[in-house]
């Protein structure tokens, strides 16, 4: 077999017309046969072109608008009705986030920042979205020994925890412990996690609310002095890697929950 005859995950993901995390899904959960060579996951053209040739036709998401209008309407029924049919029709529930729940959520928060929709639309939107990802959640559970454990949340003065919990269950997906500290967590909650987790791998900081830099730094000071451990920061109030070392961390997660697990499993490779 030359090199050729394999490609990564990212060559895979653009062969498939699927997310980076879709595919990297389907190999942990061992639908599609990959091998390791150092930090690179690699995978034969022939069953990549196994899997990209299906009986039936392949799953399609929702539009995430529908479900954006049943979670501004405080729908937690007509919601969940979406994200089930959704799966039904074969959609893992990692495609459900990164296909459906995370788009509907990004639309409502562009709306809400456009003055389009009042701020008790999304509080219901955020209601509703909170109890769809707990019915979720068990979904991502993965038998046997984690890969090691992430301590995860918002610091102080940060009020989002959604995207904090989207980016736990897509660890444990990938099979890591996720320890969610959810939002608004004192740095010295995060110190003394990170020290008391078992095999842990990062701690990661999710920032979406402007000026909170000092809280940021404060929370990654406090972590260092209490283990030696990589702290990442990102989330839509980070602008790059550049701004997230310029606040004392060891790297930046980007601003999604795919990027976030690919960066903590650039760290375990």
């Amino acid at each position: 077999m030359t090199a050729t005859d394999r490609v990564g995950l990212r060559e895979a993901a653009e062969r498939l017309g699927v997310h980076y995390m879709t595919v990297y899904h389907y190999v942990r959960t061992g639908r599609l046969p990959a091998e390791r060579e150092g930090a690179t996951w690699l995978v034969e053209r022939a069953d990549l072109e196994a899997l990209a040739a299906p009986s039936a036709p392949p799953a399609r998401a929702p539009r995430p608008g529908r479900l954006a209008e049943r979670m501004v309407r405080g729908d937690e029924a007509g919601a969940w009705a979406i994200v089930e049919g959704a799966m039904a029709s074969g959609l893992t529930p990692v495609a459900v986030y990164e296909e459906l729940l995370v788009p509907a959520l990004r639309s409502v928060g562009d709306r809400w920042e456009a003055g389009v929709i009042s701020v008790a639309d999304e509080h219901r939107a955020s209601v509703v979205a909170t109890r769809v990802i707990g019915r979720l959640g068990p979904r991502f559970a993965r038998r046997g020994r984690s890969r090691g454990s992430v301590v995860l949340g918002a610091p102080a003065g940060e009020s989002h925890a959604l995207p904090v919990a989207i980016v736990a269950d897509l660890l444990r997906a990938a099979h890591l412990e996720p320890i969610d500290l959810g939002a608004n967590a004192p740095a010295a909650s995060f110190a003394e996690t990170a020290a008391g987790a078992d095999r842990l791998v990062a701690v990661l900081i999710g920032v979406t609310a402007e000026g909170l830099e000092g809280a940021v730094r404060e929370t990654i000071g406090a972590v260092a002095r209490s283990v030696p451990a990589p702290v990442l920061v990102g989330g839509r109030a980070i602008r790059d890697r550049a701004h997230a070392l310029s606040l004392g961390a060891s790297g930046w997660t980007g601003h999604s929950a795919a990027s976030a697990v690919a960066a903590v499993e650039t760290l375990l490779a």
